[in-house]
């Protein structure tokens, strides 16, 4: 069973490295975010299908919900299906700003920063420790801490129409102490979804890599 590893907002396929030794047949990969300005979702979804050459699972943490349905949508026989990890699951014709204003609270107001031409933005390094990382080993910290990258806005502002990915088996992963994206709300986004909740905070790849992968293999054997 082959895997492909997506990361969420101003990370990359780095924030793998913990959980793709769990795996026989995984591979992460970067998202395109250069220039800033003339970056899409239909290119992410195109640098994704570009990797797949068999049937593949594809694993998308938070934002990355987003960019695996755009490529479900573009080569639904390509996916052998879609999980989510504490990631947002879209709703057709909404961009994943439209449901991140529309969930229950917000857990990030004050801590995305926007760059001066408005085309990119990044956490703010005073708070992203506390909110993306607070259960991690403090070396992982340091580590994303010297990977984060400034992130596109227009991938998050593009609202992605549905016709395959909500016919393909889906699944997901909440984390139940997440300070990121509430909890409720991805147990929400999850709805009837095939679920596996795990005790961690939004980087459940450095928290607890072990588990991660765990929930994985469980939720992609049901595939």
């Amino acid at each position: 069973m082959r895997f492909l590893f997506v990361h969420g907002s101003c990370h990359g396929a780095w924030c793998w490295r913990d959980v793709l030794p769990f795996f026989n047949m995984a591979t992460a990969i970067d998202l395109p975010r250069s220039p800033p300005a003339q970056v899409t979702l239909d290119h992410y979804a195109r640098t994704i299908c570009g990797q797949l050459t068999e049937p593949t699972i594809l694993v998308g943490h938070s934002a990355g919900g987003f960019a695996i349905t755009a490529a479900a949508e573009q080569a639904p026989h390509l996916v052998r299906g879609l999980i989510h990890v504490c990631a947002y699951v879209p709703v057709s014709g909404q961009s994943l700003a439209q449901m991140r204003r529309a969930g229950p609270s917000q857990p990030l107001a004050g801590t995305l920063r926007l760059s001066a031409d408005r085309a990119a933005f990044d956490f703010d390094p005073a708070r992203v420790s506390d909110i993306l990382y607070h259960d991690c080993p403090p070396d992982r910290i340091a580590f994303a801490r010297q990977h984060l990258s400034p992130e596109p806005v227009q991938p998050q502002e593009t609202a992605l129409t549905l016709h395959h990915a909500p016919h393909l088996p889906r699944a997901y992963v909440a984390c139940e102490t997440d300070r990121a994206i509430p909890p409720a709300y991805q147990v929400t986004m999850a709805g009837r979804m095939p679920r596996r909740d795990l005790p961690s905070g939004h980087s459940p790849f450095f928290a607890m890599p072990d588990r991660l992968a765990d929930a994985l293999h469980h939720l992609a054997a049901a595939m």
